[in-house]
Order: structure tokens, then sequence, then C-alpha cells
């Protein structure tokens, strides 16, 4: 049998604070919410905790707070069979929290407060060096130091390990350095931000594609929620169908993408079948409320995928 894919994540560690209201409040307004929901988040996180489900063995690169916060992330990480090992804590500084709220057809709105997520550094890469040489594919974001995800994509190039970056939440950024890495991966947001082009269509998402080429990456894959999603390389794009489905939540429905993307690419799928079966991972996410909670496992996707063979 062949062993599992690898994969790393250097990257963010939150708790997410879920409030579901019927409507945002406007400023200086107090409104009663429906419901509220606490759970672990951060997008690096959860995109190494949506790899696991998937199948990987999994190692998580992060920083969280002297906290129970903090102690509660490590704990989580390691009931789901996560490596901690390079899960730092820090004391003095608080773990890092996301405030959420979510409206009533889904849609949210998030706050990250970064605290022990911003101490994240080269110097910590360096340490787990041993560990990510020994990965298939290294998965970034900017929850993070941007230093940090500029050395992590150079030592990623210079050990010819895939490395995927993702430019979430948009920053201003350098993006010469995150050129090398293998697939850059912005949603409609970020792209906008990063690019100063328009996503608006599908048109415009392979515009907004080209435009990055032109900076120097080789794979962009534009997440683009109901619509699907765009795979572009310098010669062609392609739109890569949605599944439908009744979201309830969004919330991490990208990290969803990225994790399981990350897993079905290193066992091997093409391109186009894995950005095909992460669609499908992700519109399952939307399903149910929160963010890794809301990851499917393995067999219950592969289920589903099969129900709905004759479609896709």
């Amino acid at each position: 049998m062949a062993r599992p894919p690898r994969i790393a994540v250097v990257g963010s560690a939150n708790t997410d604070l879920t409030t579901f209201a019927d409507a945002f409040p406007r400023p200086g307004e107090t409104i009663f919410g429906k419901s509220f929901d606490l759970g672990f988040g951060g997008k690096g996180a959860n995109q190494a905790v949506a790899a696991r489900l998937c199948g990987a063995d999994v190692v998580m690169v992060a920083k969280v707070g002297n906290d129970l916060f903090g102690a509660a992330t490590v704990k989580n990480f390691a009931a789901l069979g996560i490596d901690t090992t390079h899960v730092g804590v820090v004391d003095g500084v608080s773990s890092g929290v996301a405030p959420i709220f979510v409206d009533a057809d889904g849609q949210n709105r998030i706050i990250v407060v970064k605290g022990a997520n911003d101490l994240l550094k080269p110097a910590d890469v360096d340490a787990a060096a041993a560990a990510l040489r020994g990965v298939d594919t290294i998965i970034l974001q900017f929850e993070i130091p941007l230093e940090t995800v500029y050395y992590t994509v150079q030592f990623a190039r210079e050990h010819k390990i895939r490395c995927i970056v993702n430019p979430a939440p948009a920053l201003p950024a350098d993006l010469a350095p995150l050129s090398v890495a293998d697939y850059f991966i912005p949603n409609e947001t970020e792209a906008e931000a990063l690019s100063g082009l328009p996503v608006r269509s599908i048109e415009e998402a392979g515009a907004c594609a080209a435009s990055f080429h032109k900076r120097g990456f080789q794979k962009v894959i534009l997440t683009l929620g109901s619509r699907g999603s765009l795979l572009s390389s310098a010669a062609a794009s392609e739109l890569v169908a949605p599944f439908p489905v009744a979201p309830k939540d969004t919330t991490g429905a990208g990290d969803a993408f990225i994790g399981s993307f990350s897993v079905f690419l290193a066992e091997d799928a093409s391109e186009k079948e894995a950005l095909s079966r992460a669609n499908l991972y992700a519109a399952l996410s939307t399903t149910r409320v929160g963010t890794q909670k809301s990851f499917p496992p393995r067999s219950e996707f592969e289920a589903e995928r099969s129900r709905r063979g004759a479609k896709h």
C-alpha cells in the first residue's frame, strides 16, 4: 500500500468565535444574535485539519499563546493525529482569535487578532527543517509574518518541495518572492486586492490570472465560490465546474479547498481532477456550521463523490 501523502502547514492557529444573526448591526446598533459557536480555526490550522481528514500525514508549524485557547488548540491537533512537535507555546501573548459574524444567507465577516501567530519567524522554519524536508507539499497563508512566508517559499524551492501559497487574507505583499511557488491560490477578493483588477466574471478572472503570470507565477488557481475554480497557466486557463449545495455557513470553505487539494494532488490525481475533488470537498464543508468541524472525513467525501458520479 502506498504511503499517505505528507503535508506540512506553516501557518496560523486561531480560536473562532462565531455569531449567527439575521443581519449585521449598523454602527452604534446592538442587535440580538440567533446563536453562538466556539471552535478551532485559523487558516493554517484549518488547512492542516482538512488535509488530515483527507488522509494525509500532517506536520503543523505554528505558534500559540500560553493560555486556555492555546492549550486547547494543541490538544485538538494531537487528537486529530497532526504532528505538534513544531507548535510553539509563547508566554506573554494571546493565542490568535477570530470573531466571525454570519448572516442569514450564510455569508461571513471576520476580524482576526493574530496574537502568537505574529511571532512565527524564519528561525521556526529552520527549527522544523528536518521535518519539512520529508514532506510532499508545504502550504502557506498570510496570517503569519510575510517574512516567514517568503522564507518558507524559498526553503521549499531549494529543497524541491511542492509549495502552495494562499494569499489570505489579502495584504500588501511583494509578489516576486512568492512567484516561485508551485501554486498561487487566491479567492476573488484576494485576487482583486493583489492584482488591482476586477474578478466579477469568468472572463475577468482569466485576465486577472494572466496578470499574475506576467509577474512570474507559473500556476494560478482562482477559487470562485459557487462558480467553481479557475486553473490557469501561461498557456491556457480552464474553469473547473462547481458542485451545487445548499450552504449554511461558508466559513472555512477556502481552507477546506486548499487542504484537500494538496492531498488529492499528492495522491497523483491530475490537476483538473484534484481541483474537481477539492471543489466538492469545499462545497460539502459549507453545508455545516463552523470551520474545522464542518470538514467531512474522507469516507464521507468519497461516498458523496460516488453518489454524484453520474453528474461529474
